[in-house]
């Protein structure tokens, strides 16, 4: 038997669960966690107009972005929104739906550019659209990313009929800007089938699928229809939404840590990274290559570096992090710190033996986004926010109630905290985590 195997087995925390071990933060902090259950993931997004044109396994659904907009509908008449966190842009599409003004920051530039085609491309001619992908040169085949395994990713014969797409798309010359709007939209596509026509699934880490089997001509076919429905949402949106095609939606790419948006905004929607073994740029790195937003490792890296700390970061950064003196800290972050350190010890061994550090810096990441994203929030506005808590070497983090109390050291009022669904932990799969929606309010 395996050490890991070992641990589990061993651990105190089978069979446990989040909600006993909230029980003395929630005491401390004088709240409650209110149960309401709900569908929060991206899957059912697959059917819904303009969400559907390119997938994204950590977003969020909007269905539960829509209950926000309703619940709050009667206070807010025409609302300024903002996510910090944009990703697709699932709230930012929401909000233009709903003929609401909206911002999205977001750090990796695959998703800027996916959210930001999915909200400023509404005008363009469902027709032209068409006409153009049909009459693309299919005459020279593009070059493959040099720094993935392109041929570990695909088979020969789908690898090489990607080339023939992807390389028809790089030909076309727009000569104005609908027309590059054209190419921005088939470029969105083509990045959409990437991962259905290789030998990968998302669920939700990207990884290989042994029994998966994918036809030659699957690339044409996934791109037609993919095409077929951006076309078919692009009459919709002619039909039932004209009167918000141009309603002001932008995407900055940019750090929400730093990044200076001079607006106010009403409501605030977001879900940040959560705190587990989940590799946000790794899991989008075939895209993010054959789009050309990076050319080798080190650019995924750096990406990776510059995001809210999971345990993929590099360990310089956390070496350099632990060194510094003005780190937002708590005494319960510091006495979380002490147990996973007494644990890994305890252990012998860990994937990260920084990982007191790595918890520490995700949570001064999040103070500083926090405090810079509340200094935009009108008086009377909302920062609603869905995150996971965690289990990391048998130590319980509350990262809701956490995130919670920076924002109420900050000035909001801790409205309502929310259970909308039960999760597992990766690491001991018996024990209940819990996902949440935090409330704040500025006061």
């Amino acid at each position: 038997m395996n050490k890991r195997k070992r641990n589990i087995i061993n651990s105190p925390k089978i069979n446990g669960n989040s909600q006993i071990d909230s029980i003395p933060y929630l005491r401390e902090m004088g709240i409650k966690i209110e149960e309401r259950k709900q569908s929060i993931q991206f899957y059912p997004n697959i059917n819904e107009h303009i969400h559907r044109w390119a997938p994204y396994v950590q977003g969020f659904s909007a269905s539960f972005v829509q209950s926000i907009f309703d619940q709050y509908k009667s206070e807010y008449k025409k609302p300024n929104i903002l996510d910090p966190f944009s990703g697709c842009g699932t709230v930012l599409v929401q909000a233009k739906l709903n003929g609401y003004k909206s911002v999205g920051i977001e750090l990796n530039p695959l998703l800027q550019f996916i959210s930001d085609t999915k909200l400023n491309n509404w005008n363009i001619s469902p027709k032209s659209l068409i006409t153009i992908f049909k009459n693309l040169p299919k005459n020279e085949k593009s070059n493959i990313p040099k720094f993935l395994k392109t041929e570990k990713h695909f088979n020969r014969n789908i690898l090489e009929n990607l080339r023939i797409i992807k390389g028809s798309i790089d030909q076309y010359n727009p000569k104005s800007i609908n027309q590059k709007k054209i190419k921005n939209l088939l470029l969105l596509a083509f990045s959409s089938i990437l991962i259905d026509c290789s030998n990968l699934k998302r669920s939700p880490c990207l990884g290989y699928c042994k029994n998966k089997i994918v036809k030659d001509q699957t690339p044409f076919i996934l791109m037609d229809e993919k095409i077929q429905n951006i076309a078919d949402d692009l009459k919709i949106i002619r039909s039932n939404y004209k009167n918000f095609i141009n309603i002001p939606s932008k995407v900055y790419l940019a750090n929400s840590r730093d990044f200076n948006v001079n607006e106010f905004f009403d409501l605030v929607i977001t879900s940040p990274p959560y705190m587990n073994g989940m590799d946000y740029v790794i899991n989008y790195k075939i895209e993010m290559g054959w789009l050309n937003f990076v050319d080798c490792q080190k650019k995924l890296k750096n990406i990776k570096n510059e995001m809210v700390a999971c345990d993929n970061v590099s360990k310089k950064l956390i070496d350099e992090f632990s060194k510094r003196d003005n780190n937002y800290n708590s005494e319960r972050i510091e006495k979380i710190k002490v147990n996973i350190f007494r644990n890994i010890k305890k252990r012998g061994s860990y994937r990260r033996q920084d990982m007191p550090n790595i918890v520490h810096k995700y949570f001064d990441d999040m103070y500083q986004i926090i405090k810079n994203v509340i200094s935009v929030i009108r008086v009377g506005g909302r920062f609603i926010l869905v995150v996971g808590d965690s289990l990391i070497a048998d130590v319980y983090i509350p990262t809701d109630l956490i995130i919670a109390q920076i924002g109420r050291e900050l000035g909001m009022k801790i409205e309502k905290i929310e259970k909308a669904r039960e999760r597992r932990s990766g690491q001991i799969r018996s024990y209940k985590l819990r996902e949440s929606i935090i409330t704040l309010k500025k006061e």
